[in-house]
């Protein structure tokens, strides 16, 4: 079965649409958490972006809260709702397998994106070990198969404590049944040099590269990969914490030309 999110007409492109630390602003209404996924996702669909990540933000070492789990589905359905013509994916921050499966289910999301998929890794909230086996058990028991699950490969944003090359992550990733994989680098210089890499070692699973990504480099990012993810790129240069539109709508239209040109 080849799943919606490798069905996308046109460039893959997913804009991360970034929520606040749900545990630490609590001052945020969840009328003003609506206007402002609404006013994003909006602003997303109307420059052509075929999909968005609802990103939580609140990190933690344990599982997700229920005031989390409960405002990112309602959050998911309103986008849903709101903008038909978007794909959806779900990241949850907390170390949870099920979490972001669970969202993803009920929202009708296309993809989940989980940052320790296999072997073990030290964050800035501590050490963190691979949830694929456990969240992919649990899509099964949900019968939700046409759900995405986006494996990041040796994340920029943690040090791995197991020492493997990141082609045998890549290799250990496939083998435990992700769909898809994210590769982040320093740079983009340095991400399609490790997509390289993976290549020669005949992993072929769908790539997304996960940063550094931006209007200027988005034709060589994906010569090099199945898709991109993007968010700072595309943000106003004015935008504060408590705007709620933050992202630039000519900063996407341009950004959407770049990439079809290269289609």
């Amino acid at each position: 079965m080849t799943l919606p999110l490798f069905q996308t007409s046109g460039p893959l492109v997913v804009a991360a649409l970034h929520l606040p630390d749900f545990s630490r602003s609590p001052q945020h209404s969840v009328a003003w958490l609506e206007d402002y996924v609404v006013t994003n996702a909006r602003l997303f669909a109307e420059a052509g972006i075929p999909w968005v990540k609802l990103q939580d933000s609140t990190r933690s070492a344990k599982p997700a809260r229920p005031e989390t789990l409960a405002l990112m589905a309602s959050l998911g359905r309103l986008i849903r709702d709101e903008c038909p013509s978007l794909g959806l994916g779900i990241i949850i921050e907390a170390h949870d397998p099920s979490a972001a499966i669970a969202v993803a289910h009920a929202t009708g999301a296309g993809f989940v994106r989980l940052k320790v998929f296999v072997g073990g890794v030290m964050t800035a909230q501590g050490p963190r070990y691979g949830l694929g086996a456990e969240a992919l058990t649990y899509r099964a028991q949900l019968g939700a198969t046409e759900i995405a699950t986006l494996a990041d490969i040796h994340d920029r944003t943690a040090v791995s404590l197991t020492h493997e090359s990141q082609p045998f992550a890549a290799e250990w990733a496939v083998k435990t049944g992700a769909d898809g994989l994210i590769i982040t680098g320093s740079d983009l210089d340095d991400t399609c040099m490790r997509i390289n890499a993976l290549r020669k070692a005949r992993i072929t699973r769908p790539i997304l590269i996960g940063g550094s990504v931006a209007e200027s480099n988005v034709a060589q990012a994906l010569k090099s990969s199945q898709g991109v993810i993007v968010s700072t790129a595309l943000m106003r240069n004015d935008a504060i914490s408590e705007d709620k539109l933050r992202w630039d709508r000519e900063k996407c239209l341009r950004f959407m030309d770049a990439a079809r040109a290269v289609s």
